[in-house]
């Protein structure tokens, strides 16, 4: 009977005719909590959720400080400090996140940022962030070419 009445609900047709756009590699806008506003990476989806979380949920690796602008004038030690990167790492709820139209170039690979297994101890968390601040620094530090070439 919830299937009946989910496919009277118009909302939840629409919601069943709808493709799925949040993937790994989809770069979102973080919603609530501490790191509302903040962009993400898309790591791993879970649509129909897991036994810890059942809601729709994904894991996320953002950016939770960003590099400050560099001039000319400022010293070896100013530019280095000012262009390190603070990210993060979460479990976040599909409704928590908007999904922007930007998606990472191949090459980075989402998927290896993080393990489901890293996010159970809090090692592994330190593991995967440290991972992903290598990661985020150096596509900072020397970005890619432009398309127009």
């Amino acid at each position: 009977t919830a299937q009946v009445k989910a496919l009277k609900n118009p909302r939840a047709q629409a919601k069943a005719a709808m493709g799925k756009f949040i993937k790994a590699g989809r770069v979102v806008v973080m919603l609530q909590g501490r790191y509302a506003g903040k962009k993400a990476i898309v790591v791993k989806t879970f649509d129909d959720g897991s036994k810890s979380r059942p809601f729709g949920h994904a894991l996320v690796a953002g950016v939770d400080r960003a590099p400050l602008k560099v001039t000319r004038r400022m010293s070896k030690k100013k530019i280095t400090k000012r262009s390190k990167v603070k990210p993060f790492v979460k479990y976040c709820n599909f409704n928590h996140i908007m999904p922007t139209r930007y998606q990472v170039p191949a090459e980075i690979a989402p998927a290896s940022m993080c393990t489901d297994q890293q996010m159970d101890t809090a090692d592994g968390r330190v593991e995967a962030k440290k991972f992903v601040k290598s990661l985020l620094q150096e596509k900072f530090t020397t970005p890619p070419p432009d398309k127009s070439g």
